[in-house]
């Protein structure tokens, strides 16, 4: 097996609970295209329970999680479905959420209900379907042009339903649907890549918006 094999094979060897714990971690993750969807919905009547705005909901629930993560790393625990090495260092699930909340909180939309996620959606939804898809046909076919190749089309179904469906301006879509797979490729400890699925394509956004 190669040196690349074995790396792959160490996302589901290294992940606690063995193969349970690596399928709960595939559900987690696509369980989270429910958030944009719940947030643009139901988000401010969430908030509204606490006399707060929805977008301050959104910041508290954030530093919950870093609050959660620091106390995590200090004991040095690692829960079902998270890898050993997470250890020691921030956690996919933490990161994530960081990425998640600051496209909740950047992403620009147009008035209420889902027409405010026109951006926030396929930002999000980018990360959850595309990050497990090309991560299982890494680990299963050992092939990264595959991957690629797989995740554009199911980047590019995201970005263009999100257009068809929700508005997003059509030049966004073709042109941030790629950066949402290149944020997969970075191999990297000092950040994940729940991240930079995230904040490659919201980078992005945020130089075209002054062109849109």
């Amino acid at each position: 097996m190669s040196e690349d094999s074995h790396v792959l094979a160490d996302h589901v060897d290294h992940s606690v609970g063995g193969f349970g714990g690596h399928a709960f971690r595939r559900f987690t993750h696509v369980s989270m295209t429910a958030v944009p969807f719940i947030y643009y919905l139901y988000g401010q009547d969430v908030a509204d329970l606490v006399s707060i705005e929805a977008k301050q909901l959104v910041s508290i629930v954030c530093f919950l999680i870093i609050l959660a993560e620091v106390i995590r790393l200090r004991l040095g625990i690692v829960i079902f479905g998270q890898r050993e090495y997470e250890a020691n260092q921030i956690s996919a699930l933490a990161w994530g959420g960081l990425a998640v909340s600051l496209a909740l909180l950047l992403a620009p939309g147009e008035g209420e209900g889902l027409e405010a996620g026109i951006y926030g959606i396929p930002l999000i939804v980018g990360l959850t379907l595309v990050d497990p898809v090309m991560g299982e046909i890494k680990r299963t076919k050992q092939d990264l042009r595959l991957a690629i190749y797989v995740g554009l089309v199911v980047s590019y179904a995201v970005w263009l339903g999100c257009h068809y469906w929700l508005g997003t301006d059509i030049i966004a879509a073709i042109l941030l649907a790629p950066l949402t797979v290149l944020g997969e490729l970075p191999k990297t400890k000092e950040i994940d890549d729940n991240a930079t699925m995230i904040l490659f394509p919201l980078t992005g956004l945020m130089l075209l918006l002054p062109f849109l």
